[in-house]
C-alpha cells in the first residue's frame, strides 16, 4: 500500500482552472519532484496536500486514510489532517522573538507532544542533524539564508510528519547557501524520509527522486 495517494485533485480560483485531476501516489521513503514554469500551480498543489487550501474535488489518503474525499470537513479534522505533512517554506517563516531552539520546541509543546525535557532532547538532535549546534541559541537575524532554511527543516521534522514537502526551498538562497541545503535534503532521503520537493535545480532533481 502506498504511503500517500493523491486521486483527480482539482482546484480552481474563480474561473482559473489552476489544478486539473492531478493523480500520483508516494511509496514510504520515495522523493517527488515537482519541476514546471512559474504560475503552474506546483505551490497550490503543496497547499492543498497540507490543508492551507482546501481542493474543489479529488481523494488524499496517508497510509490507507482517507484525509479528503471531496467533502466538507471541519477545522478540527483540517488540524488533525496537517499532522501528517511538514511544509518547508520558499521564505523560511521563522518566529524572530524565537532563537533556533524555540523555534524547533514551539509547535510540539503546544501540541503536548511528549514532556518539556522530551521535546528539548528531541528538538537538538534535529537541530544537530542540520548541522547547526553551535547556532542553537542564535536568533534569526543572527543566521545566514541556508541557516534559517535549515532551521525550517528542523522545525518541520519536530511534529514527525509521514511525509515532508519543500516549497522552492531554495529560491531565495545565493549558489552556494543552496548547496549546503540541498546536501540536507539529500540526507534525509539517506535516512529514508518520504518528500515532495518543489524545485527549479534540475540537477538535483534528477539525482535525489524517485519520480
Amino acid at each position: 500500500m502506498s504511503l500517500l495517494d493523491v486521486k483527480n485533485i482539482s482546484k480552481s480560483f474563480g474561473k482559473t482552472k489552476v489544478l486539473k485531476d492531478v493523480s500520483f501516489s508516494l511509496e514510504k521513503g520515495e522523493v517527488l519532484s515537482i519541476i514546471g514554469s512559474s504560475g503552474g500551480g506546483k505551490t497550490t498543489l503543496l497547499r492543498c496536500l497540507n490543508f492551507l487550501e482546501t481542493p474543489d474535488n479529488g481523494l488524499i489518503s496517508v497510509d490507507g486514510k482517507p484525509l479528503f474525499d471531496g467533502s466538507k470537513i471541519s477545522d478540527k479534522q483540517i488540524r488533525e489532517n496537517r499532522l501528517h505533512f511538514g511544509l518547508v517554506f520558499q521564505s523560511f517563516n521563522l518566529f524572530p522573538q524565537y532563537n533556533v531552539l524555540q523555534n524547533v520546541t514551539l509547535a510540539p509543546t503546544l501540541l503536548k507532544k511528549g514532556t518539556a525535557d522530551e521535546i528539548d532532547a528531541s528538538a537538538r538532535e534535529l537541530i544537530e542533524k542540520v548541522g547547526l549546534t553551535d547556532k542553537i541559541n542564535n536568533y534569526p537575524c543572527e543566521l545566514s539564508g541556508g541557516q534559517q532554511q535549515r532551521v525550517a527543516i528542523a522545525r518541520a521534522l519536530a511534529l514527525n510528519p509521514d511525509i515532508l514537502c519543500f516549497d522552492e526551498p531554495t529560491s531565495a538562497l545565493d549558489p552556494e547557501l543552496t548547496g549546503e541545503v540541498l546536501r540536507v535534503i539529500k540526507s534525509l532521503k539517506e535516512s529514508g524520509s518520504t518528500m515532495i520537493v518543489v524545485t527549479h535545480e534540475m540537477e538535483f532533481a534528477k539525482n535525489v527522486s524517485d519520480k
